[in-house]
């Protein structure tokens, strides 16, 4: 069984769900201490509590300590099996951070694989379901895994009340991926909508998204959702820009007091930089697709703007788990990385 100092790097609530999926996904127990120590508050939010609930009833492991602002779990995992699940976060508590933690672990079912997550849908600081759908799962698809996922119901803080199925095809083994270089602009698509809230709100998010990517060729779609459609008043604006080579995708949530326009002009000016330099990979993609292409049957390759922390922080966890290598470098402005498994 490993030891894992969870409090390393970035130290957050990654470090945990992916260990939890790597344990399931080489059969090999894991120690985690000083889980979250440096947030306030430390330990297991609810999000993490479900997410290591969803690994383990799906490889029917045992875990030690597990409750709410644990600091350290055993996880004993067991066999991954196929089948149907279903998850509460229990409050508005990312429901694609608990995704994130079941796909890779799944995609080594036996079978097929179909998991209902209910909790928060368009979290801040989190990906939104529609990062997931439209930029995160054609990315992977690229690898060769097959996973769809259906919206039910969005929900927003703090109540949650959102609701998602993701249906996963077992994946013998992954696809490398060769994303040397990004390649011409092709199209920058969107989805903006707002639900339980003025239609206005969607159109003038998508508008200043618009006007802020002038030049370029951009199409974005709104969208208002009653409450048949969404728990709770919230919205979100998504944007992918699709090149030759590439996709590369950016976000913004609703929040409070701050102006649609505004909302719009945060993701256009989270798209623009990534689309200009020449990226293959955005900061957001980056290090949630590592944990695939460390399985993968060859040597993958991306190039990203800055290799942030929560980068850094996955490459040093796949070393305990895997028989991986990375190796980065610059390439002009931009972080080339190399993943070569064994």
């Amino acid at each position: 069984m490993k030891t894992i100092d969870a409090s390393h790097g970035e130290g957050g609530g990654q470090v945990v769900r992916t260990a939890c999926a790597l344990a399931a996904m080489t059969g090999e127990g894991v120690r985690l201490v000083n889980m979250r120590a440096g947030r306030r508050p430390p330990g297991l939010a609810a999000q993490h509590l479900t997410a290591v609930r969803a690994v383990a009833a799906l490889c029917d492991a045992e875990v030690a300590g597990l409750a709410l602002g644990a600091r350290e779990i055993v996880f004993l995992p067991g066999r991954i099996k196929p089948g149907e699940f279903r998850f509460d976060v229990g409050t508005a508590g990312s429901v694609t951070l608990v995704l994130q933690a079941l796909l890779p672990a799944a995609l080594c079912a036996p079978g097929p694989v179909r998991v209902t997550v209910t909790g928060g849908t368009d979290v801040r600081a989190t990906p939104t379901v529609d990062y997931f759908q439209r930029v995160f799962l054609p990315l992977l698809a690229r690898t060769g895994a097959r996973a769809s996922l259906r919206i039910v119901r969005r929900g927003y803080y703090p109540r949650g009340g959102g609701e998602v199925e993701l249906t996963i095809e077992p994946c013998g083994r992954f696809a490398p991926l060769r994303l040397e270089q990004a390649g011409a602009l092709e199209l920058i698509e969107g989805f903006a909508y707002c639900a339980n809230l003025p239609g206005h709100i969607a159109a003038r998010m998508a508008n200043a998204a618009t006007a802020r990517l002038a030049g370029l060729r951009v199409r974005i779609d709104t969208r208002v959702l009653g409450r048949t459609e969404a728990f709770g008043p919230g919205g979100a604006i998504v944007l992918a820009a699709r090149t030759a080579h590439a996709l590369l995708g950016a976000l913004a949530v609703a929040e409070r007091g701050v102006p649609a326009e505004r909302l719009g002009e945060l993701a256009a000016d989270e798209l623009r930089p990534e689309i200009e330099s020449g990226a293959t990979l955005d900061v957001h993609a980056a290090d949630q697709l590592l944990v695939y292409l460390a399985r993968a049957a060859g040597p993958s390759v991306f190039l990203a703007r800055t290799l942030s922390l929560h980068v850094q922080t996955v490459c040093w966890l796949l070393e305990q788990f895997l028989p991986v290598r990375f190796r980065s470098s610059a390439q002009g402005a931009l972080s080339r990385l190399e993943v070569m498994p064994a």
